[in-house]
């Protein structure tokens, strides 16, 4: 029997519940997914939360990557039963099968398991725009990456390594500090025992940095501002610890900085850009430049477990939900 796990109504983890459901059948443009393997976000907590606004008014499913195999296709699509695809797309992934538009799946390469590809579909792409869109890095220029050892973190100080950047990052703890140095950081600050701020301004010789890439928020988002050279920018992409409330447009003078606030599925729903993002990550990947830390696998039917975890900040690189 196909299920479903659903949130019942915007709240803590103890609002997820199973839901039996019929095998969904695929329309025009769309294909039917066998899920096996699941990718776990912190985009999943804001919606489970309601920090984010439901699109349905009760029993949300939430999950925002996943990878699987093709069972049924819907007129007009190219690709085929047996084919293993990868995607994401806002919520509706924690699920054993679903239907996706075919547009928005990408096919995974013979080379990568569907557990890889579900655990980058959404961090991996999320690297890929940040270091090539929001702020489009240079070899030789010096960033600041938050939470480092998280599942964007690790695959980010990858690919800066590959570019020849130079890179700091923040850490909770020595354990995820060293994680981070082994995924390609130049230094990891524990903003447990240091204040990020002044190390960075000392790593730098009171130069700061070009960018700051920030998935944190209320937390660092003004101290961010700080350690930014002239003309830097500031990069938010996420908001763990909350919104940043006193953030303000005049914060920006200190130094004509720049700040951007991106979104994943805009970039995806730009006409080619999936196809050439995931090609541009599973190149990477396959080349052995990047390698995916999947560090905790659960049960789909655990995945209360597996927030807490994650809102406990008890995670490391990627968590995979296996239906």
């Amino acid at each position: 029997m196909a299920y479903a796990i659903a949130v019942r109504a915007p709240g803590g983890p103890d609002q997820f519940h199973r839901v039996e459901i019929a095998i969904p059948q695929p329309s025009a443009g769309e294909i039917t997914l066998r899920q096996t393997a699941i990718g776990l976000n912190f985009i999943d907590v804001y919606f489970r939360s309601g920090l984010y606004p439901w699109p349905e008014k009760q029993d949300l499913i939430t999950g925002s990557e996943g990878a699987g195999v093709i069972e049924a296709v819907g007129p007009g699509v190219t690709l085929e039963p047996g084919m293993r695809v990868a995607y994401t797309l806002p919520n509706g992934a924690y699920a054993s099968h679903r239907v996706i538009p075919a547009a928005q799946a990408v096919v995974i390469p013979d080379e990568i398991p569907d557990d890889v590809a579900a655990a980058v579909m959404l961090k991996g792409l999320t690297a890929q725009y940040l270091l090539h869109h929001s702020y489009p890095v240079k070899p030789s220029e010096t960033v600041l990456f938050h939470a480092a050892a998280g599942g964007v973190g690790l695959l980010a100080g990858q690919w800066l390594r590959a570019m020849g950047v130079h890179t700091i990052g923040t850490a909770g703890g020595p354990q995820k500090c060293a994680l981070a140095e082994a995924h390609g950081y130049d230094h990891v600050i524990d903003y447990r025992a240091q204040d990020f701020v002044a190390e960075v301004r000392r790593l730098t010789d009171g130069a700061g940095v070009a960018a700051v890439y920030d998935s944190v928020g209320a937390d660092t988002v003004l101290k961010s501002l700080e350690v930014l050279s002239r003309f830097g920018t500031l990069v938010s992409f996420g908001q763990s610890s909350g919104a940043a409330e006193d953030f303000r447009i005049s914060h920006l003078a200190r130094a004509s900085l720049r700040v951007t606030r991106p979104t994943l599925f805009h970039h995806t729903a730009r006409p080619g850009w999936l196809q050439s993002a995931a090609a541009d990550l599973f190149t990477m990947i396959s080349s052995g430049k990047i390698k995916v830390e999947i560090a905790q696998r659960f049960a789909l039917t655990d995945v209360a477990a597996a927030h807490r975890a994650l809102e406990g900040r008890k995670t490391t690189g990627s968590t995979i939900l296996l239906p």
